[in-house]
C-alpha cells in the first residue's frame, strides 16, 4: 500500500486551535512545508475574511473547506430563517477564501424536542433551501455524518448512508464529509464510500483513543487509537477522492497543549506512517 502524499496534508485550525490564531497558523504550515489548511469560522471572523484570504493567497496555500456550517433545526420557523441566513453568509466566506466546500454539521433535535425524525426532515429542507445560493457562488455543500453520540445535539445525520441518501434526493451541489472519527464504526462504510464516488468532498483524519475520556475533546493523533485509517482511506480513493488529507484532532488534554509547531511535525509524519 502506497503511502499518502505529503504535500496533500492540510490543516485544519481546531487541530491547534488553542495555541494559534489564523494568522499563527497560516506562518507555521509554511514554516512545516504544509501546503493545505482549512479555517473554523470563529478563528475566520477574528482574522477578518477579506485579511485571512490576503494572507491565504500570499501563502500558497490550499481551502481543503471552511468549517463550518449547519445546525439548520429550530422549534421555530423563526430560528430556522435565521439558521439559514447565518449560513448564507458561511457561503459567501467559503467563497471568499477559495474553500473547497463548506462543512455542515447539520444540527441535532430542536430544544424539548423528541421528533428525530422532524429534525432530520428540516435538515433536509433547510439544506435544500440553501442550495440554489450555493450553486450560484460555486461552493460545494459537505453534509458530514456524526457519530450517533451526537444525534440529539449536534448532527441528526449519523450515517454516510443517510449523508448520501440526502445528496441524491438534493442533487448537485451537495456532496460529502467523511470524518474518520464519526464513520469508522460503521458496518457499511465501505459500500457508502463506493456510493459517495464523486461526491466526497473532504477527508478528516484522526483517531478514536480507548479510553475516550470525553466525546468532544479527545480525539487522538492518527495511530494512536483503534481506527483502521489506512483501509478507509484506500476505500476513499478507490471511491475516486483525490483530494487533500485534512487533520482535524480536537484534544483538550493532550495536543492542545502541546508546541503547535511540534504538533504539525507530527501530522505531516503520521499521515506517512499511520494513513
Amino acid at each position: 500500500m502506497q503511502a499518502p502524499n505529503p504535500a496533500k496534508l492540510s490543516i485544519n485550525s481546531a487541530t491547534v486551535r488553542e495555541q494559534w490564531s489564523l494568522p499563527q497558523l497560516i506562518e507555521g504550515c509554511v514554516r512545516a512545508g504544509i501546503r493545505g489548511i482549512a479555517p473554523w469560522r470563529e478563528q475566520l471572523k477574528a482574522c477578518g475574511t477579506a485579511e485571512a484570504a490576503r494572507l491565504i493567497r500570499e501563502a500558497g496555500l490550499t481551502v481543503s473547506g471552511l468549517c463550518r456550517g449547519g445546525f439548520f433545526t429550530g422549534g421555530t420557523g423563526q430560528e430556522r430563517q435565521a439558521a439559514l441566513d447565518e449560513n448564507r453568509r458561511a457561503v459567501d466566506e467559503a467563497a471568499a477564501i477559495g474553500a473547497g466546500c463548506l462543512v455542515l454539521v447539520v444540527g441535532g433535535l430542536p430544544k424539548d424536542s423528541k421528533d428525530l425524525a422532524g429534525a432530520r426532515a428540516q435538515v433536509r429542507d433547510g439544506i435544500g433551501s440553501l442550495l440554489e445560493y450555493a450553486r450560484a457562488t460555486r461552493v460545494p455543500l459537505a453534509i458530514e455524518p456524526l457519530h450517533p453520540m451526537y444525534a440529539a445535539d449536534r448532527a441528526c445525520v449519523n450515517t454516510l448512508g443517510q449523508a448520501n441518501d440526502l445528496c441524491d434526493e438534493l442533487g448537485p451541489g451537495a456532496g460529502v464529509m467523511v470524518d474518520v472519527y464519526h464513520v469508522w464504526w460503521d458496518p457499511h462504510l465501505e459500500r457508502e464510500i463506493l456510493r459517495a464516488g464523486r461526491r466526497i468532498l473532504g477527508f478528516h483524519l484522526c483517531d478514536w483513543l480507548v479510553p475516550t475520556r470525553d466525546i468532544l475533546f479527545d480525539r487522538g493523533m492518527m495511530g494512536d487509537g483503534v481506527i483502521d485509517i489506512p483501509r478507509i482511506r484506500v476505500w476513499v480513493e478507490r471511491a475516486g477522492y483525490a483530494g487533500m488529507y485534512e487533520v482535524e484532532i480536537i484534544s483538550a488534554a493532550r495536543w492542545w497543549k502541546t508546541d503547535p509547531d511540534e504538533v504539525l511535525r507530527i501530522c505531516r509524519q503520521r499521515l506517512v506512517e499511520a494513513c
